[in-house]
């Protein structure tokens, strides 16, 4: 037998045994739940699976991200369950205290005499704040409560027209509601500084429960606490609404979905702490509404609820302190 007899042998031999080798390596079967075990592995040793691109954006070579599935968990399931719980359960709070302890009224009633609180601009700047941020917050809780409460009421046509309308309003405002929160902080700052005052107040319960009226400055604790609430929390919801309207500016992935979970959580809190705020200052308190609404507010209000301030505040008649009769000038 010649070498070139026997090379062809071999050729023809190999070749007919290789698809019969490949067949026998090869399941007969799949079986789905092995290979999702496999992928749940994979998942797990890898924190995430990257292809190559060509494009200048690289971060479109992301195929896999688990920490995904932690956030749509969050976005679904989590800040709903939250949102419900937080804000439902603060109405329901104070509706339990208004059918116990009532409005708070002035036990002296209306003297007459009234004291300047805020002036035009400070009225100015809370109501912008305060209309900006109604409207953010309507807008927002649409985007985490609307398909489950709002979409079968009105229908999708009508959902559609309310979502849009609602994110042109959520992007816009967003700039009112930062200047509002930047102004609020230059000009109440220096009147919202705890201290052993408010310790006094939150410990004698700020004049809700029972009827003594702890001393206070300007602000109360508790006016104290929703101020720094509103620029803590107001501000980190900004910062990151920013970050959310220009995606991808210097942050990742895992940056934008931080980001929408600070946002979505410090809304809803935020929320939950503004409805105490209107509480009081609208049917919570007698004459509250007065220091947002007119600027000037009752004197025996300003001595019951903020004694320490109604020594000094002008009058809203001739501008002098309160604690001087009428026509009578300070001494130099």
């Amino acid at each position: 037998m010649g070498l070139r007899t026997l090379l062809a042998l071999v050729f023809i031999t190999f070749g007919a045994a290789l698809p019969a080798l490949a067949q026998s390596g090869q399941p007969t079967s799949v079986n789905p739940t092995a290979s999702a075990v496999r992928e749940e592995q994979l998942l797990r040793e890898l924190d995430r699976v990257n292809g190559r691109v060509s494009i200048p954006d690289a971060k479109s070579g992301l195929l896999i991200q688990p920490e995904g599935r932690e956030y749509r968990a969050w976005h679904e399931q989590t800040i709903p369950t939250i949102g419900a719980y937080a804000i439902l359960g603060v109405a329901a709070l104070l509706l339990l205290f208004y059918l116990v302890r009532g409005r708070v009224r002035l036990s002296k009633g209306f003297s007459g005499v009234k004291l300047i609180r805020f002036n035009a601009f400070d009225r100015f700047i809370h109501w912008l704040t305060a209309t900006s941020f109604i409207i953010l917050a309507l807008s927002g809780l649409n985007l985490v409560f609307g398909k489950t409460l709002l979409l079968p009421l009105i229908g999708p046509e009508a959902f559609t027209t309310v979502s849009q309308l609602g994110k042109y309003a959520h992007n816009y405002l967003s700039l009112p509601f930062t200047v509002g929160l930047v102004f609020m902080l230059l000009l109440w700052l220096k009147d919202n500084i705890p201290g052993w005052s408010d310790v006094k107040w939150f410990l004698a319960g700020g004049g809700m429960v029972g009827s003594y009226h702890p001393p206070a400055k300007r602000f109360n604790g508790g006016q104290k606490f929703i101020f720094w609430s509103v620029v803590l929390i107001g501000g980190a919801i900004a910062v990151s609404g920013y970050i959310l309207m220009f995606p991808f500016y210097e942050t990742t992935i895992a940056g934008m979905q931080l980001a929408h979970l600070v946002h979505s959580v410090g809304g809803i809190i935020l929320v939950a702490v503004i409805l105490g705020h209107i509480y009081i200052g609208s049917i919570g308190m007698e004459g509250a509404f007065d220091a947002m609404g007119s600027g000037k507010v009752d004197a025996n209000w300003a001595r019951e609820h903020h004694s320490l301030w109604a020594e000094t505040a002008p009058r809203a008649d001739d501008g002098r302190p309160a604690s001087m009769p009428s026509g009578v000038a300070p001494a130099e």
